[in-house]
């Protein structure tokens, strides 16, 4: 049996997702992910992983893509987050008699997004376990991490908060900033890759971070969070693990 899972996201979207996903992985057949590009080094449980980008998958019903079709087609089982929401993608691939089977790609707010997917997987006959995790070399813990980033700036607490924090973590421990491709920040830190960054993130003592992809990623490798929550519901987008939820303003308080 040969499956593919297409699971496009954010980074955050994805590794909520991550349990359900490796517990779709094919036992002694041949499991492809196809995923956003970013995402790719994240997949340690496939035998191929490729981003959607690379494989043309948005040609596909718009423009020439025979080559998409012919690779698609050498799959057994298709399980997609992808084009769930477009009929007329749904129907192109349905005209092809391809093994498409569509799952919800955003959770619908009744529950933590992570048992949303979850739920998904048991629905097809499958048992995830629990918490999303990524596993990096065991370190020690030596410092603090400070991202003060989220994909938009309605989902960022105020600087004044991460510096706060920064003050009172430096008074028992180094203190690291950190910044994504796109922002700007003197002396923070980058690291490009995804799964570098979550072994560069398993050595800290704490994370304090808003709602992004990077504050799940931390919580992942079973790095203590601290979560701002400004303008998403945590109890659908918390990291799961070793986390703290805090409102900006009782967090700055309490670091004062």
């Amino acid at each position: 049996m040969r499956r593919l899972l297409i699971r496009p996201g954010a980074i955050g979207d994805f590794i909520l997702s991550l349990p359900a996903l490796e517990a779709l992985a094919e036992p002694g057949g041949h499991t492809e992910v196809w995923c956003a590009g970013q995402n790719v080094p994240l997949v340690r449980f496939a035998d191929a992983v490729r981003s959607i980008a690379s494989v043309g998958l948005d040609r596909l019903g718009i423009t020439h893509a025979d080559d998409v079709i012919e690779r698609l087609r050498e799959f057994d089982d298709i399980i997609s987050w992808y084009g769930e929401n477009r009929a007329e993608f749904r129907a192109f691939v349905e005209e092809l008699d391809l093994p498409f089977r569509f799952l919800r790609a955003l959770p619908d707010g009744s529950c933590h997004a992570a048992d949303f997917y979850t739920a998904q997987a048991r629905g097809l006959g499958v048992n995830p376990r629990g918490y999303p995790r990524i596993g990096c070399p065991d370190v020690p813990r030596t410092f603090a991490v400070i991202h003060p980033f989220a994909s938009s700036v309605a989902k960022r607490a105020p600087m004044e908060v991460f510096q706060a924090a920064a003050e009172k973590l430096g008074r028992s421990m180094p203190v690291h900033w950190l910044r994504g491709p796109e922002e700007e920040l003197p002396g923070a830190v980058w690291i490009s890759d995804l799964y570098e960054l979550a072994c560069w993130l398993r050595s800290a003592r704490i994370f304090v971070g808003n709602d992004s992809g990077i504050t799940h990623l931390a919580a992942a490798v079973g790095t203590p969070v601290i979560a701002h929550f400004v303008a998403t519901d945590p109890k659908v987008w918390s990291p799961r693990g070793c986390a703290v939820l805090s409102s900006p303003q009782a967090f700055l308080l309490r670091c004062r």
